[in-house]
């Protein structure tokens, strides 16, 4: 579990799905699990552009929040399809995700994962930083170099006063979407190494460090008992309110 003072965050990234229709009715169903209470975990969601402005509004004065999928470093000008971190902040969103590992295989470059958490920081965002290493690497015997190159790229302008408006999320790129999930102990290998690397610049006993990839209901519990484990950032099930519901109780314990 979380170490004291750690409070879980679970994140649920939609990805390119849910019109404002369709994340309405999600809404409604989220705040009835809530029930008005302050869960033990924090809880976040992660709509695409179209829905960010609705889905804050609907959550609005709840204990959930609003993070955007990625923002562009540059605040205006002709980035046509981008979306700035002032944009982002104007809808009522509060984070934004940087750095997930399909915008990276996308072609998002370090130096743009770095640009982009300046970004989102300088218009007051929380930023969920997302490092992982593919298959291949892992097999190559690879991931502490990947991870060290991510995450010290990301950080290298950051200072310990940031701490609180990052998290960091390790995401082994084999276990996205597959099906196939990290065991915990290779999970919190993995966490504990990053934290170990953000810490270099943040503070590492306070920074919340989540896992992502292919978090359900039945995993969710034996990944959050890793004591680097401070929540997760999940893909798929998140789509589902109920088992994003579950996933968040897993990890409040």
């Amino acid at each position: 579990m979380s170490a004291p003072g750690r409070r879980p965050l679970v994140a649920g990234n939609w990805k390119m799905n849910k019109t404002n229709a369709e994340a309405a009715a999600y809404c409604e169903r989220l705040l009835v699990l809530l029930g008005g209470r302050e869960p033990a975990a924090e809880l976040a969601v992660c709509p695409p552009f179209t829905a960010l402005e609705r889905v804050a509004a609907a959550l609005e004065g709840s204990p959930a929040w609003v993070a955007a999928q990625t923002v562009h470093e540059a605040d205006a000008g002709a980035h046509t399809g981008e979306v700035s971190a002032p944009m982002v902040a104007a809808t009522g969103a509060r984070g934004t995700i940087v750095g997930h590992s399909e915008r990276r295989a996308a072609g998002e470059s370090d130096a743009q994962v770095a640009a982009r958490l300046a970004a989102a920081l300088r218009h007051r965002l929380v930023a969920i930083v997302c490092v992982g290493e593919s298959l291949a690497q892992r097999e190559a015997g690879e991931t502490l170099a990947v991870l060290t190159r991510q995450v010290r790229a990301a950080l290298a302008a950051m200072g310990r006063e940031e701490t609180p408006r990052i998290c960091m999320a390790y995401e082994p790129i084999w276990a996205i979407g597959t099906g196939r999930t990290a065991t915990p102990d290779i999970a919190q290998e993995a966490c504990a190494q990053v934290r170990a690397l953000a810490g270099e610049r943040l503070d590492g006993g306070a920074l919340r460090v989540l896992y992502g990839g292919s978090v359900t209901p039945a995993n969710a519990a034996d990944l959050m008992r890793e004591p680097d484990i401070d929540g997760a950032l999940v893909g798929g099930a998140s789509l589902d309110p109920d088992a994003f519901w579950a996933i968040v109780g897993a990890a409040a314990g």
